[in-house]
């Protein structure tokens, strides 16, 4: 497999994006949004809301219930320099919910920006919260992208802080300032798991309306976990994808919902490819790092499923299904209520899905990992498909419109 992923070259999953059909902002109804029907090879136009009426009967769909964080902080030096920190992932504590739950310091991995300006010393900003007495909220730098932030009022939490000083991240490309609507629009209606930087943008066409229609034609609805980010955006630079590193993101899978997935396993369909990426990853998790699971207790290292994996190792003999048993036995064995991992997993033209069999999800910049995976779910087809997607004025990108892939 090495010399197929060698022979990849970005420059084949290119195409022109012209910047008016990105859309900047979403429509005011969520679900009235174009959705492209890809039903093996055949392709037809919907309106968004309609989707309950396209899903095969026998479906399971898999949803990722992360919630966007207000991530970014702008503080100042004494000389006016402004620093902007994006916080990607805890540190100390390392479990999300221990780290935004901290009430007196927490180490974040952050994007520096400006960075050149802050060599050393810590910054300073007030906080006042509804009138309340004011205290101070400081950030220094450990090492070059580790932050540890710390506050002089234990009665807030670091998420209280981020509520009140954070900016919602949005997405780069779509070249304007975060404003108030989008802490509302860039955040899915299932959202509950805070911790991630980017939204699973393919679920924000989604209405609680959708979701009981669905449920009246009798399909279930699964969660999982997937704290996205900033990754997401890299684009790719290298002419060649073997010479691309993914970044990293946390996992989590409940028990109930690999129960779920053991009796559809000829039916799954994902909602987004942070949900592909998560369900494709459990996989290898069952297959090769049942050894390294563990209680998500502080400090536990977690099994990583790599970039390559899919690639190196050699086709199991045991069935999705075997596998997935496997993995709720440890479970059992250990007790877990759900499994926690990280994966760097890269999906690309020739990896053999096991999982899931059709994904719900956006228009996907030129030249970028996410298309290289819907061209891994659809072959050469993903070309005809984004034509018929510019050729009738479809929007593309986070806020854009939505397609349905049943391969």
């Amino acid at each position: 497999m090495k010399r197929e992923i060698e022979s990849i070259s970005m420059k084949e999953y290119d195409y022109l994006l012209p910047d008016e059909a990105i859309a900047r902002y979403p429509l005011e109804d969520r679900s009235s949004c174009q959705l492209l029907h890809y039903n093996r090879g055949n392709l037809s136009t919907h309106l968004f809301s309609e989707i309950a009426s396209l899903l095969p009967t026998n479906s399971l769909l898999i949803r990722n219930n992360t919630r966007v964080i207000r991530a970014r902080i702008y503080l100042h030096k004494s000389t006016g320099a402004q620093i902007e920190l994006l916080c990607l992932e805890p540190v100390s504590p390392s479990q999300y919910e221990c780290s935004l739950t901290a009430t007196e310091s927490c180490v974040w991995r952050c994007m520096v920006g400006n960075a050149r300006k802050w060599k050393e010393g810590a910054l300073e900003r007030e906080v006042c919260f509804k009138g309340e007495n004011s205290f101070t909220f400081r950030a220094e730098r450990i090492e070059k992208d580790l932050i540890r932030f710390s506050w002089d009022n234990p009665s807030f939490s670091f998420g209280h802080i981020l509520e009140q000083v954070g900016i919602l991240p949005i997405p780069p490309y779509l070249n304007r300032a975060t404003e108030e609507r989008d802490n509302r629009d860039y955040q899915t209606v299932y959202a509950v798991n805070k911790g991630s930087v980017a939204a699973p943008t393919a679920g924000l066409h989604f209405t609680d309306r959708e979701f009981e229609q669905i449920a009246q034609r009798g399909i279930p609805v699964a969660d999982v976990t997937l704290h996205v980010g900033a990754g997401t955006f890299l684009p790719v630079k290298s002419d060649s994808i073997a010479e691309h590193s993914m970044h990293q993101e946390l996992c989590i899978v409940e028990r109930a919902t690999i129960e779920q997935l053991l009796d559809h396993t000829d039916q799954i369909i994902a909602i987004g490819t942070t949900s592909v990426r998560t369900l494709e990853s459990l996989y290898y998790v069952a297959l090769n790092h049942l050894d390294e699971l563990t209680t998500s207790a502080e400090g536990a290292s977690l099994p990583v499923v790599d970039q390559w994996e899919p690639y190196t190792t050699p086709d199991s003999e045991e069935t999705t299904r075997d596998l997935l048993q496997r993995l709720l036995f440890r479970m059992q064995e250990l007790e877990l209520s759900s499994v926690v991992f990280a994966t760097t997993l890269l999906i690309i033209p020739g990896y053999r899905f096991h999982i899931v069999k059709g994904l719900v999800t956006n228009f996907h910049q030129p030249k970028s990992t996410l298309l290289l995976m819907i061209a891994a779910l659809l072959g050469e087809n993903w070309k005809a498909m984004y034509d018929y997607a510019l050729a009738h004025n479809y929007r593309f990108l986070s806020y854009g419109d939505a397609s349905l892939l049943l391969p």
